[in-house]
């Protein structure tokens, strides 16, 4: 799962070359073509050595392309979710229909791995342990395919047991490398975790056994009529339950109920094991988690310095006593690197990576140019409003002046806040009252009037532009409902029956409606504002989440699948109440009606590992399917929840607190300090005290893509740094620790900086390369 902790051969520091990177022939393009192929590695630090010939570059950027990262993200959604059709299955397709896909899916995965052996150096290639792991995945699949498929001619049941084995692919190809670098830094976490999770399990022993000595020879039952405390090991899963509280106060009242003083035994467990020990877990676990993170972003920090130092040494130019990238080839790189960024967008980097008198951009600043890129900055211009071109006269007079004034004013923008508190009352209401029922159309009417009072004082194409969420959210809202709400009328009135599907429709536009609210108030903004910036990042937990859930879920369907099953009320069954099975007769399983909850299929068996990762009652799921099979099956549970709840739950908590902290800070860092100078001694930035309130970009026109140059625009053209100020994750985990990288060095050399052990914190006396 790791990246391959090799040096490639480009540019080892060594190979008779000045500046320790080999520059394939001598042609400009095929040099622009390389330091690209670096600058973009560097701003979505990808640390993949590749040969330098002109023809493996090219297939380089073939590999990176998007349309092939989507197809392999394609072929790996497809993979996973053949276990929907699988038996225990949810749709059932034939074995022969699923292995198909399956095998030309694996076809898709090898031609993926020949594609990237084909771009790095064969050394490098058989050296990387992500391409071992998905060799061994795909030949162990095929094998699993034949084997299964033979079996299934013969009519001998088998088991599918390579599944678990497709989420090899989701984290080891080199597109999840944020994945791989979460699962890397957990592994580092694991042993400091491994010292207090052992720790707390000798406190559970401890307590088990004194709790068999106090209450096993009482006598004692339970509320479902079960010996207490009899069994040691049923004891040792009951404490471990009342950890999660599942099972408080339930598990202490018989003894409370024989003596008061017992409940002291149960008030000092929970205060040690639930209090404190989840306490130092959480501790230890945010600690360790984030200092592994840190030498991980460290190591890309300093990987992207070297990429920035080998792209420079591709294009530099001597320029007196030193080295120098031209303006002009710059704009070039820039324009190959960032396609999509305007032509102003371009002037107003290069105007901040160099001197207004210099004709070129130096070393430094150079190496830096990958942290612009992934700051977004805001293009804009004022323009005309259409209705000003169309009619200029009527869009001048007074009267519309003074509707577009009050449109701009606070009073507008608060007046329908007021309109939105009073729509929640009526949406809290009884809606067969007529008058309630009517009050509908206002709304709808008055939030229709908004939109078109909006779009006739702003600029249609700046209020939808694409960075305007609130704006499509509240149009798109608005029209939903006027449409569900007109069909339903009309059915009503033609038929005198109401679809309660379109109720239902209604009634959640409504309600998501009040959901303007949030854009009312900066404090919320900010919040919301923030917690849109560290999605990418939860989007990696996510996937960590699903590798975990689609393995449990995969054992899980091969233990427990059909041991419990869900029948109709009207079911004649004679074991109906007892989900299928006799064992659960008279269990708190049955009596709660928990038979839905099974592993009969790959969606069943996710509701029942989210219910686990909730926590409550998953005491009373895990011995109802260890009735059901043996008593055995409860390590699953233990095991699920050791590592979802105790090890990622906590993980995600400590990586969530330190982005929101780092985001939620109004510090700025250097880069965008420096984007910000510039822009206000150029004069081009947006006050926003000088602009109206919620409207900063209103009635700018986001001109990414359609400005001409810096100088002929420079009247009306303005920049701001975007709220979502990161293009990439990685540039957010780096912000979080670049305070501890010293800005001026790029770095120590590759073999240093991969080979850094995962407890090193800092470099102590580096050596640092001095290429020109």
């Amino acid at each position: 799962m790791s990246e391959s902790p090799v040096k490639s051969d480009i540019c080892s520091g060594n190979n008779g070359t000045e500046g320790g990177c080999r520059v394939p022939g001598h042609d400009p393009e095929e040099k622009l073509l390389l330091a690209a192929a670096y600058v973009y590695d560097a701003q979505y630090n990808r640390n993949i050595p590749f040969e330098t010939s002109p023809e493996a570059i090219r297939l380089y950027y073939f590999y990176n392309h998007w349309v092939m990262q989507v197809l392999t993200y394609v072929c790996i959604t497809v993979d996973l979710a053949l276990a929907i059709f699988e038996e225990p299955a949810v749709y059932h397709l034939p074995f022969l229909a699923t292995s198909i896909v399956e095998v030309f899916c694996l076809l898709a995965f090898f031609g993926r791995l020949v594609h990237f052996s084909k771009v790095t150096p064969r050394s490098v290639f058989w050296k990387d342990t992500k391409n071992i792991c998905v060799m061994v995945a795909i030949f162990l699949n095929l094998i699993d395919l034949i084997i299964y498929g033979s079996l299934l001619i013969a009519h001998i049941p088998s088991v599918r047991w390579s599944r678990i084995l497709r989420p090899i692919y989701l984290v080891n190809f080199a597109e999840s490398r944020q994945i791989r670098r979460a699962f890397r830094s957990i592994r580092n976490t694991l042993p400091e975790i491994l010292y207090v999770f052992l720790l707390f399990m000798f406190s559970v022993l401890i307590f088990s056994l004194m709790a068999q000595n106090l209450f096993g020879s009482r006598k004692l039952v339970t509320a479902d009529g079960e010996p207490y405390f009899e069994n040691y090991l049923d004891g040792v899963f009951n404490l471990y339950v009342l950890v999660t509280t599942a099972n408080s106060p339930d598990v202490m009242m018989p003894a409370y109920d024989y003596s008061w003083w017992y409940s002291v035994f149960f008030i000092a467990y929970i205060i040690l094991n639930t209090y404190i020990f989840m306490s130092v877990f959480l501790a230890v676990v945010y600690n360790n988690y984030r200092k592994h993170l840190k030498n991980e972003i460290r190591k890309l920090a300093y990987m992207k310095r070297r990429k920035m130092a080998d792209a420079f040494n591709a294009l530099k130019v001597q320029e007196g006593s030193e080295f120098v990238i031209p303006e002009t080839t710059w704009l070039k790189l820039v324009k190959l690197v960032a396609p999509d960024i305007s032509n102003s967008h371009r002037e107003l980097l290069l105007r901040v990576s160099k001197e207004d008198h210099q004709r070129f951009v130096g070393k430094d600043a150079f190496i830096r140019l990958a942290d612009l890129l992934n700051i977004q900055v805001i293009t804009m211009k004022a323009r005309m409003h259409p209705f000003e071109c169309w009619m200029p006269h009527l869009y001048r007079c007074a009267a519309s002046r003074f509707v577009r004034r009050v449109v701009l004013h606070k009073g507008f923008v608060y007046a329908f806040d007021v309109v939105i508190l009073i729509n929640a009352i009526f949406i809290g209401l009884e809606d067969q009252i007529p008058l309630i029922s009517n009050a509908e159309w206002v709304f709808l009417s008055l939030y229709v009037m908004e939109i078109l009072l909006k779009l006739y004082t702003y600029d249609p194409r700046s209020f939808f532009a694409k960075s305007q969420f609130w704006n499509w959210f509240d149009t798109f809202i608005i029209i939903a409902a006027l449409i569900a709400t007109t069909v339903n009328t009309a059915m009503k009135s033609v038929s005198l029956y109401s679809s309660q599907d379109i109720l239902d429709i209604v009634f959640i536009l409504r309600v998501l409606r009040l959901i303007r609210i949030i854009d009312s108030f900066q404090r919320f903004r900010v919040i919301m504002n923030t917690l849109l910036n560290i999605f990418p990042t939860m989007l990696t937990f996510c996937g960590i989440i699903l590798t975990i859930y689609y393995v449990f879920a995969i054992i899980g369907m091969e233990l427990f699948k059909n041991k419990i099953r869900f029948f109709p009320e009207n079911s004649t069954d004679p074991y109906a109440q007892d989900c299928g099975a006799k064992a659960l007769r008279d269990s708190s399983f049955a009596k709660s009606k928990y038979c839905k909850n099974n592993f009969n299929d790959l969606g069943s068996a996710f509701v029942v590992l989210v219910e686990l990762t909730v926590v409550n009652q998953w005491h009373v799921l895990a011995t109802g399917f260890a009735l059901v099979t043996h008593p055995t099956a409860k390590l699953y549970f233990i095991a699920f929840h050791v590592v979802v709840v105790i090890m990622i739950i906590n993980i995600f908590v400590a990586f969530i607190l330190e982005a929101f902290f780092v985001e939620y800070s109004l510090e700025k860092s250097e880069i965008e300090t420096a984007i910000e100078k510039k822009i206000q001694e150029l004069g081009m930035a947006v006050q926003e005290d000088d602009i109206p309130a919620r409207t900063l970009v209103d009635n700018m026109d986001n001109c990414e893509n359609d400005l001409g140059g810096f100088e002929e625009n420079q009247k009306g053209l303005m920049f701001q740094i975007a709220s979502k100020r990161y293009r990439t994750v990685d540039a957010l985990l780096q912000r979080m620790f670049e305070a501890e990288i010293p800005p001026e060095h790029e770095g120590p050399p590759m073999e240093d900086i991969l080979n850094l052990s995962p407890n090193d914190f800092y470099i102590e006396n580096p050596t640092f390369n001095s290429a020109a």
